[in-house]
């Protein structure tokens, strides 16, 4: 009698206990994820953040992605004992309240203490809410975890353990813990500049998907317009087509919209010189993706240790250069819409806007970190000149 009231009151402190450590979780998992949002700002004095480690003078700086590191290679740890401890035989309720209590003293907070750290004035904005979206998806996936958790006094069954169809198992759910926590992990070993120069690398990436895009579609031609009128009521026609289909019920909806969204090729003899423009584009469009590479190689790769110790402005320069490089792919791909619409008006607003945004970007960085002039600075200023005028 006296045994199965101790084990009834282990199963009562589980429950106890895995309530606990999901309501923190919940608590800093919706903090982390404010951090994370394109909004964010630097944290108030009043936020819940759990207080980093405490530090005086004589005491080395906390650094953030190092105690981000360690934290998540704590909870990958932990996370492995409990996985094993779950679906083993026999249930031992006492052992998994330990190593909960070890998540909820140590490195769960410190995940939320490495982001408190991660001052945007000296790292960076970009940098906080890269680790501040990493840490929340190793909380979001943890929390997810702890839930799984048994609370009836018996290890998990095979279905449980493996997962069914339509369903996660608990294997799989540790399997994407530790995906969460290695790529917290990995921040450490790429580093402030190392981060900033994989972003900026993307972002050239989708600028080449798009010129390739546009090159291809600069090598068609409407053919109809070689055909004496045939294609006079084309886009009546394109409508009275989509419209018969739709009656017939095998129709797929993707072939409706690939119907409806066929970019419309460039006439023939092209009065409103949509050629011309799309040509100009390219060119711009290629210096541009130079540019990307020109900053990778001259700035990123330059880039003085984070936090910076002299009084130059490292990390406030990147935050104001940062969001014109990651919209400038977004906004070329509004002049590819442009142009398969071909509507004159907006490819003209759209290549503008691009193109002023790729000026601003190479006159933010036209100094290096330190000192007047360098190879940059000459070869941004030719960069300049043939964005204004790249014929």
């Amino acid at each position: 009698m006296a045994g199965n009231n101790a084990a009834g009151d282990s199963i009562e402190s589980l429950k106890t206990v895995v309530q606990s450590t999901i309501d923190l979780i919940s608590q800093l998992e919706a903090l982390l994820h404010d951090g994370a949002s394109e909004t964010a700002t630097a944290p108030s004095s009043s936020s819940s953040l759990p207080s980093p480690p405490s530090q005086s003078s004589s005491i080395k700086p906390v650094d953030p992605l190092s105690l981000a590191h360690d934290s998540a290679t704590l909870i990958k740890a932990h996370t492995t004992k409990l996985s094993l401890l779950i679906i083993n035989k026999p249930f031992t309720p006492s052992a998994i309240i330990k190593v909960l209590q070890e998540l909820v003293a140590g490195p769960i907070p410190a995940l939320a203490s490495a982001v408190q750290v991660c001052d945007v004035n000296k790292y960076t904005t970009v940098a906080r809410q890269d680790l501040s979206w990493r840490c929340y998806r190793v909380l979001k996936e943890l929390k997810s975890f702890v839930g799984i958790i048994p609370l009836d006094g018996n290890v998990l069954s095979n279905e449980q353990k493996n997962g069914t169809q339509g369903g996660k198992g608990s294997m799989a759910t540790t399997g994407v813990i530790w995906a969460a926590c290695d790529d917290v992990i990995l921040l450490k070993n790429l580093g402030i500049a190392g981060l900033l120069v994989r972003k900026v690398e993307e972002y050239r990436d989708t600028l080449k998907d798009i010129l390739e895009e546009l090159k291809e579609y600069s090598e068609e031609v409407d053919e109809g317009e070689d055909e004496d009128g045939a294609n006079e009521n084309g886009n009546e026609d394109d409508i009275n087509n989509v419209t018969n289909q739709i009656q017939n019920t095998h129709i797929s909806t993707q072939e409706m919209l690939d119907d409806l969204m066929n970019p419309r090729h460039i006439p023939r003899d092209d009065p409103d010189k949509f050629r011309e423009r799309l040509e100009s584009c390219m060119k711009r469009l290629r210096l541009t993706t130079l540019l990307y590479t020109a900053i990778v190689k001259r700035r990123l790769k330059t880039l003085p240790p984070l936090p910076n110790t002299t009084e130059i402005p490292v990390a406030q320069r990147l935050d104001e250069v940062f969001p014109l490089l990651k919209r400038l792919p977004h906004r070329f791909g509004e002049v590819a819409c442009a142009f398969y619409e071909l509507d004159r008006d907006s490819i003209d607003r759209a290549v503008d806007s691009c193109f002023f945004d790729a000026f601003a970007a190479s006159e933010m960085l036209m100094k290096p970190w330190e000192g007047q002039r360098d190879e940059f600075t000459d070869w941004a200023e030719k960069f300049q000149v043939g964005i204004k005028k790249p014929d």
